[in-house]
């Protein structure tokens, strides 16, 4: 087991660490995005339930305060259809108007002896009558109608009489200083007999709800009227600054109801403001109401601190959880690192070993072309002096015999030096072949006259099998070389009065050529390396050659991006066969193939 380095065991742990703040910071991110969302939610669903219960309470209010609205105007509807009112005003008897009108609403004016609050009574605090031109007729004793300032009795006229009822509200002024506000209708008179409005009668009501706190902390309710807010639960600034905010709300909505937040006397606030008299000839009116906020507040900082905390157990259990995670995950890297270690010193080791073989194979293609080339010339030299003495007249038959048989050998030593200048030339890499098509049933019935032509005692039958005008792609000189080395093999290792047998068919896009020929079979011990070289088995021990043809063919033949190997060789049988690429007959050169 090869030792981690230290440079190793550092990356593993800088790994570990990147590994670690990488998942904290991917909690970390989706605790926050949680939390905001969390906290977004229901901060929003608190508000809403907010605006909802602050919607429920306003429009109880509204509804209290129609159907208060909808009993005065039945009430002032009755009041003029009094007929002793009616024959005041259609007899134009004046004087007799408020003292018939006195007795006609005794049951309704306001009793201030009477005990308990008046907010919702329908009892009246005034009372006037308009003429035919809008203007007050004034009633002989204000205290039967009503007691009102002249400022105040002036804002009940109108410039002419309406044909329906009007909604009004006024501001008085109390005798010992303050101000309230009443609220006033106007109902047409409408005369019996012409049918046309001859007066009208303006009937004023205690308004005692604006201004009502409601248990404290509940809706504040005000009215806005001339551009001032009637609100006493506020400051005058504050009441000053509310009214001029909810005028530009109402000119920017164009009098629709509407409700926008403020904070108010350093207090978060709701405020919705309606008009009350749309369509009134009188001054317009807003109900304005404020709604606190602190609630929701307080309710939305202890939803809050519940989700921090939340947010943060998770934190801490996502941050656990990633120190848990990321130890786990860095043990196969460190695994790995050593692995890697190992197999990084396996490899160098590998390498060196390679280089070395390569340089020695190198070296030793180097010398077996060195050595075959410088062998050359001492054979020639040696065949042309031994033929310039089997030439001489006086030799004898013996003498001419033995020279003729070194001349023979020294054709043998060239065959075997070119053999292995083509074979280092292989090694090296750079014997490149020119693709090109070649007529294999040429090369081979050419082959066959020369295995013909030996001058061996041993009488073979050749067999034949193959078509005409077969082509394959390569160098016609190298796939010549080829098949005389294999047929040079069946010859030699054959028994007498054998056979060889030839053999070519096209398959797949292949020529597969085989070649067989009775003999000795190969022994399975030396069929693994019947092509290496110099290798001759126990069947070639008296057999002439040197062991290169066979792998001098099989290297030719993977050079052709084809294969040499052995078949079979048992019960009197061996045989090889050869691969070669089918050369397309439109092409007459496949040299870009190389």
């Amino acid at each position: 087991m090869i030792a981690v380095p230290e440079s190793k065991k550092s990356g593993v742990s800088r790994f570990r660490t990147k590994l670690l703040v990488a998942m904290m910071l991917v909690v970390s991110a989706i605790t926050a995005l949680a939390l905001y969302l969390a906290d977004h939610y229901l901060a929003a669903a608190a508000e809403q339930d907010l605006r909802r219960e602050f919607q429920g309470e306003i429009t109880a209010l509204q509804n209290v305060q129609d159907l208060r609205h909808a009993a005065l105007v039945e009430l002032c509807r009755a009041l003029v259809r009094r007929p002793r009112i009616h024959a005041a005003l259609e007899d134009d008897a004046l004087d007799l108007l408020y003292p018939s009108a006195k007795d006609e609403l005794r049951d309704i004016m306001a009793n201030d002896a009477e005990p308990g609050p008046a907010a919702y009574a329908l009892h009246a605090e005034f009372y006037r009558f308009l003429d035919r031109a809008g203007a007050v007729i004034v009633g002989p004793n204000v205290n039967d109608v009503g007691r009102l300032r002249p400022e105040e009795e002036s804002q009940l006229a109108l410039a002419a009489l309406p044909e329906r009822q009007q909604l009004g509200y006024l501001v008085r002024h109390a005798d010992g200083g303050g101000e309230r506000l009443s609220e006033f209708i106007a109902m047409p008179i409408v005369s019996s007999e012409t049918g046309e409005v001859i007066a009208a009668i303006v009937v004023g009501f205690k308004s005692a709800i604006f201004g009502d706190a409601r248990g404290g902390a509940g809706i504040k309710r005000g009215l806005l009227l001339d551009g001032r807010l009637h609100l006493d639960a506020f400051a005058e600034a504050e009441r000053a600054a509310l009214a001029a905010e909810v005028m530009r709300a109402v000119a920017a909505a164009q009098g629709a109801p509407s409700s926008f937040g403020r904070e108010i006397a350093g207090a978060p606030r709701l405020l919705f403001y309606k008009r009350l008299n749309p369509g009134s000839r009188f001054p317009p009116a807003f109900e304005v109401c404020v709604y606190p906020l602190a609630e929701l507040r307080e309710r939305q900082w202890h939803v809050r601190w519940q989700v921090l905390s939340a947010g943060g157990l998770l934190l801490l259990g996502g941050l656990a959880a990633s120190n848990y995670l990321s130890t786990r995950l860095s043990r196969p890297v460190e695994k790995l690192a050593v692995d890697s270690a190992e197999n990084l010193a396996q490899r160098v080791r590998a390498e060196a070993a390679l280089e070395l073989t390569s340089e020695e194979l190198q070296r030793a293609a180097r010398f077996s072309a060195d050595a075959s080339h410088q062998l050359k010339t001492p054979v020639t030299v040696l065949r042309a002096g031994l033929e310039e003495l089997l030439a001489e007249q006086n030799l004898t038959a013996e003498e001419g015999n033995a020279i003729s048989a070194l001349i023979h050998q020294t054709y043998r030593l060239s065959g075997v030096i070119e053999d292995l200048l083509l074979l280092s030339r292989m090694d090296a890499g750079r014997l490149e072949i020119e693709f090109g098509a070649v007529n294999l049933t040429h090369l081979i019935e050419a082959a066959i006259d020369d295995l013909g032509a030996q001058p061996d005692a041993i009488e073979l039958a050749v067999e034949t099998d193959f078509p005409a005008d077969l082509h394959v792609a390569g160098e016609k000189r190298y796939i010549s070389l080829i098949l005389q080395n294999l047929l040079e093999n069946a010859r030699k290792y054959n028994r007498p009065d054998g056979r060889v047998r030839i053999a070519a068919r096209e398959a797949g896009g292949e020529i597969l050529l085989t070649i067989g020929n009775t003999g000795r079979p190969i022994p399975p011990a030396a069929q693994a390396r019947v092509f290496e070289r110099f290798h001759r088995g126990e069947i070639g021990e008296n057999v002439p050659g040197y062991g290169l043809g066979l792998n001098l063919a099989r290297e030719l033949a993977r050079l052709h991006r084809g294969d040499l190997r052995l078949v079979r060789s048992a019960d009197d049988w061996t045989e090889f066969e050869v691969r070669f690429r089918v050369a397309q007959p439109a092409v007459a050169d496949l040299g870009s193939l190389s």
